[in-house]
Order: structure tokens, then sequence, then C-alpha cells
């Protein structure tokens, strides 16, 4: 019989505190870690979007924490002297350098510092490669992905094909996980182990061909 482990909000707060500080890619000294049922709320400041990134990653993969609140602000002290035109052109040049995003259909604007991605794609990665692809930047201190998924059409046998692949992932426990599919769009339901393995889900639902759109309705039970 598998046995659920409880843990406090004092102890998941300092084992998320640990985390962060073990970390040497983010600086913990700015940010403020609170727990409440489960749910971890990092706030305070961080040097750059990869960094408010690395933060949250941080977060969830600690045993117990069921749901991540991001609070940060990015401060960047070389925001001031880069210009939005500057932060565009190297943005709409690394889209085109990317080797997995359709850079002809996609492209970036520039305002306040904050990109805004638009335009279309045919899989849901390859919206995340465009802001991965431009959330390195000088200067860059949020990115909007508003790029509109418009696939070819759903496999016909889609929920078989993704019930398969939940199946032999090493990762994800299947007698656990339920998938419904209404046309191009997947809900998932069910229990998980981890905050990690909650992501994993969707990450399997998200590479079905022809999805549109996950809804991830997993609790983390640990």
């Amino acid at each position: 019989m598998t046995q659920t482990i409880r843990r406090s909000d004092k102890d998941l707060q300092t084992n998320v505190t640990d985390e962060l500080l073990f970390d040497s890619s983010v600086d913990a000294a700015h940010l403020v870690v609170l727990a409440n049922a489960g749910v971890v709320t990092l706030s305070g400041d961080v040097g750059s979007l990869p960094e408010r990134h690395t933060a949250k990653r941080a977060a969830m993969r600690v045993a117990g924490v069921q749901a991540v609140t991001i609070d940060i602000v990015v401060r960047d002290p070389d925001a001031a002297g880069t210009r939005d035109g500057d932060i565009a052109d190297a943005a709409n040049q690394m889209l085109s350098w990317a080797v997995d995003v359709p850079s002809e259909t996609i492209t970036a604007d520039v305002r306040d510092h904050i990109v805004t991605l638009s335009g279309t794609a045919t899989r849901q990665y390859q919206r995340e490669a465009a802001a991965r692809a431009v959330m390195y930047l000088k200067g860059v201190t949020a990115v909007t992905n508003a790029i509109v998924l418009s696939p070819a059409t759903p496999a016909s046998d889609l929920k078989t094909a993704i019930d398969a692949a939940i199946l032999r992932n090493a990762q994800l426990d299947s007698a656990q996980i339920r998938t419904e599919v209404n046309g191009a769009e997947v809900t998932l339901r069910g229990s998980v182990r981890s905050w990690a393995e909650r992501r994993q889900s969707e990450n399997v639902a998200w590479s079905g061909l022809g999805v549109t759109g996950v809804q991830n309705h997993l609790t983390v039970t640990a």
C-alpha cells in the first residue's frame, strides 16, 4: 500500500527555500517563499527572465508542491540602455535562426521591454521554441506568447495515441491518468505524485498530432 506523506506548509516553505539557495543559477537573496496548503508562492525580484523561469522550475521539483504561483518581477539593469527597436530586431533575428520555429509565420514586437509573439504555428513545441528563442535576449523582461495554433486535422485515433504514449512513459503512472478528447482539445484528469509528473503528462498530451489545447486538471496528491 502506498503511503501519502503530507508535508506541513512550514516544511514545504523551508524545502523550497533550500532548493532555491542550492540552485546556483538563482539569486535567492531577493526572493520570498510562502506556502499554503501545498501551493507555493514566489515573490521578489530577479535579474533576468530566464532566472525567473529557473526559480519556478526549482520550486516545482520539490516534493509536496501542488502548485506554484509566481509574483516575481524581473529587474534588468541593462533594460534602461536597451531600446525596444533593438530588442525587436534581435528577437526577429533569433526567430529566423531557430531551426524549430516557423519564422515565416511568427513575428516579434516589443514595447517597454516586453516581447509579444504573434502569428501561427502548427505544433505546440513551435510556440514554446519561439518563446525560448527570445527570452534570453538582453533587456527582455517578459514574453507574451500570442501565437495561434493552426494544425492539420487531428488524428482520428488521437485519444488512443495519447493513452498509449502515457502508458509507455516511464515517468508516468498511467493507471491514475484519464484522458478526454473533444476534437482537437485534450483534457487530463486524475492524480499524479508530483508537479513534475503533472507537467510531463501535459507535455505528452501536447505531442498528439493536431492538438490545439490541453486542459490539465490533474491533482498532485503527494
